[in-house]
């Protein structure tokens, strides 16, 4: 198709894993070396990283590295219970064990007679896990447990541990505590920056045969994928085939900021800036259809009696369904924006208690993905400079949209910030909720500048773990830091503690000390962390906490929320 059109010799951005198209950025090389550093000296390995940003690339390398003498188990799938995973490391090893008997102790003593004539052998045993952050605390402590084995120089059994994001909060649970101090090395994956991604660019299409007189992607242009993808390397590949293909289509050899917004929609089904100008002749019906629609089920609410809440999804589903009759009464309703219908009046919103509802949730969420982010920024009180694209600029010192996969109620409380949920309709699309409040039970959301309190099971089956949220990070703050690093988020820190602490000097500038760590694992422990003396995303939310900087969660009272509902003033 358009490998011809650009004098390519085969597909540049294919996602699947092509070791003739390994780029090694500074930070893969990094991590590479932190992994083989631990797989020498023994004990756990960790390498965490976002989707897409080559993890899968770095353990390709690091198994072509390994001495001909190591014997390898790897591990794809660890979601199975402590005997499972463990008959699956024999069977990876070819250690032979009785079927009948799958039992801890049974396979763990087979396992450990084969570490023990390995190593007598000569061999290393290395145990790869990837998707680590699936596994359970139980399976993670018995995989613990086989790191016991040893000699009096080194450990007979090395243990990566390979995952998301969330696999470094699974082990800062103190349940966890013993593993993580036996992690030796550990490292982070980033995503691309700017010149890592021009350069990752030029990187696949040289390898693809591009011709030197083809250019299809200018340095504004590579900017713009680099924003789109966030610099993830599967993203970057997956907007930049599209591109391609779209030039292709068009009969361009250079990519247009026209072909940009097309394959930004067919890719992720958002509108750039350029598609806005088409879309404003829509914008004022659009609104003043949600504004009736709303107004109508409000009624629906109204009518419905106290004693028969559960009646009330029925009569707005009939509504949504007969929205054609509501057409004729459209045009006597006064103009408003989208903006205002979603955002609401922060001080209407102070003035009106939380009402207690058991609704279709997806009429508490809208499906513009834009106007819920400014939503989100209104109630937090930040400014975006961009409308068009809320997150990418944040008009406001240091503050920046995190997006993470939750999976339980517990990881939105640590976070402790409102933020957005992503649910899914019936007809399986995506809408967004705003999340201003927690209860033990209960979830506080904010829908048309009005609070409204829904019941956690209510939301489970709807929404898919996505949440973004705003927070204030500190501009240096690149990665976690350990004793021995030498930043300005140092002195930062150092700073913030001193304010705390009401003293005249901080302990430290630049140089991460000993004494900063002792400081750092104290506020740990005062704020239920694991105290590991580690600046990380989670002290620094936790210290925003304490200085009084970030937004909080509200804090339902679940007492208050289960009284009969006359005495709530409801």
């Amino acid at each position: 198709m358009y490998h011809d059109f650009f004098g390519l010799k085969e597909p540049a951005f294919s996602i699947a894993v092509n070791p003739r198209y390994l780029f090694m950025s500074d930070q893969h090389r990094e991590a590479l070396a932190h992994l083989l550093y631990g797989i020498q000296n023994g004990g756990f390995v960790m390498l965490t990283g976002e989707v897409g940003t080559g993890k899968t690339t770095i353990i390709r390398c690091l198994l072509e590295q390994l001495p001909p003498n190591t014997d390898m188990a790897i591990i794809l799938n660890p979601m199975g219970s402590a005997p499972e995973l463990l008959s699956t490391i024999c069977d990876e090893l070819g250690v032979g064990y009785i079927a009948d008997e799958l039992t801890v102790k049974n396979l763990t003593d087979a396992l450990n007679q084969f570490l023990l004539d390995n190593h007598r052998k000569g061999r290393k045993t290395v145990l790869l896990i990837d998707e680590a952050q699936l596994l359970k605390v139980p399976v993670l402590e018995q995989i613990r447990l086989l790191t016991n084995l040893e000699t009096t120089t080194e450990k007979l059994l090395q243990i990566m541990l390979v995952g998301q994001p969330e696999l470094k909060k699974l082990l800062a649970r103190p349940a966890l505590r013993q593993l993580s101090q036996r992690i030796t090395a550990r490292f982070h994956l980033e995503a691309l920056s700017l010149p890592e991604t021009k350069a990752y660019i030029a990187h696949r299409l040289k390898i693809a045969g591009l011709p030197d007189h083809q250019r299809p992607f200018s340095d504004a242009m590579i900017k713009k994928i680099h924003q789109f993808s966030g610099g993830v390397p599967r993203l970057i590949n997956v907007i930049s085939e599209r591109l391609l293909l779209g030039a292709y289509a068009q009969n361009h050899h250079h990519i247009d900021k026209q072909i940009f917004a097309a394959a930004v929609k067919e890719v992720a089904g958002t509108t750039t800036q350029e598609e806005e100008k088409l879309a404003n002749t829509r914008t004022s019906w659009h609104a003043l259809f949600v504004v009736t629609l709303i107004g109508i089920m409000a009624a629906v609410w109204l009518l419905v009696p106290d004693e028969a809440p559960l009646a009330v999804a029925p009569a707005v589903t009939q509504v949504a369904n007969n929205t054609s009759s509501m057409q004729s009464s459209v045009a006597d309703i006064k103009t408003l924006s989208e903006q205002q219908v979603l955002s609401g009046s922060l001080t209407e919103l102070r003035n009106q208690p939380p009402k207690i509802v058991v609704p279709e949730v997806i009429a508490l969420s809208t499906r513009d993905w834009v106007a819920a982010q400014l939503s989100l920024f209104g109630y937090v009180g930040i400014t975006a400079a961009d409308g068009k694209n809320p997150c990418l600029v944040v008009k406001a010192s240091n503050y920046v949209c995190e997006k993470s996969h939750i999976n339980s109620w517990d990881e939105l409380k640590d976070i402790n910030r409102p933020g957005l949920i992503t649910l899914a309709t019936a007809d399986k699309k995506w809408v967004y909720a705003l999340l201003i409040g927690l209860s033990e039970n209960h979830a506080l959301l904010l829908d048309n500048g009005e609070q409204k309190v829904v019941p956690w099971r209510e939301l489970a089956s709807l929404w898919n773990g996505d949440f973004l949220y705003v927070w204030s990070r500190p501009q240096a703050f690149e990665g976690d830091l350990n004793m021995g690093d030498k930043s300005d988020l140092v002195t930062w820190v150092a700073e913030q503690f001193a304010t705390l602490d009401q003293q005249s000097a901080p302990l430290t500038r630049q140089f991460f000390t000993e004494r900063l760590q002792k400081r750092v694992e104290l506020f740990q422990s005062t704020q239920n962390i694991l105290p590991n003396g580690v600046i990380n995303a989670q002290t620094l939310r936790r210290l925003n906490e304490v200085l009084g900087v970030d937004k909080l969660l509200v804090k339902l009272d679940e007492q208050k929320l289960l009284a009969p509902l006359d005495t709530q003033g409801l």
